[in-house]
């Protein structure tokens, strides 16, 4: 079982966009099982694989006692109807902010073995999604931010005593 440490914000490859998994081999499963060891630590939703270091699209989640994986991930439907609940993010350790994602999520992408699947959500699955994503594509949550919302949470960053 291999926890791997967490990137944190001002980690360059959690602002840069992943690279599209090319081979489905056996280092692709080794970042897998390490994905999914290291969100199975409790309280833990989801993990990018730029979280780890790693710049490929690959994530893992743990939601609802269920633990999994998507390469390559495309978020493909987000409903209209949205959440707005406090999100947080192991690269931001110790903030949490107000932020606003879709109720429910569909993503597509593969299996480690490269076989299609689909994973869709609702709630706190659905937040996963989306957060993860963008990941993959050098977002954090703070970029969701907008108003007061934002500009508490850039305060907490600059003075987190």
């Amino acid at each position: 079982m291999t926890i791997r440490p967490i990137r944190e914000l001002g980690d360059p490859v959690l602002r840069t966009p992943a690279d599209e998994v090319r081979s489905f081999d056996r280092e692709l499963a080794a970042l897998v099982r390490d994905l999914e060891d290291t969100v199975a630590d409790p309280g833990r939703a989801g993990v990018a694989a730029p979280q780890i270091g790693v710049g490929l699209r690959a994530f893992s989640y743990n939601v609802d006692g269920r633990i999994g994986h998507v390469v390559n991930p495309r978020l493909v439907e987000v409903s209209e109807e949205t959440q707005d609940g406090d999100e947080g993010c192991l690269s931001i350790p110790g903030l949490w902010a107000p932020t606003v994602r879709a109720m429910h999520a569909v993503v597509e992408g593969f299996d480690v073995h490269g076989e299609p699947l689909r994973l869709e959500g609702t709630g706190l699955m659905a937040r996963a999604l989306q957060h993860e994503v963008d990941h993959l594509d050098g977002k954090v949550f703070l970029d969701r931010l907008t108003g007061e919302a934002r500009k508490a949470a850039l305060r907490a960053l600059r003075d987190p005593g």
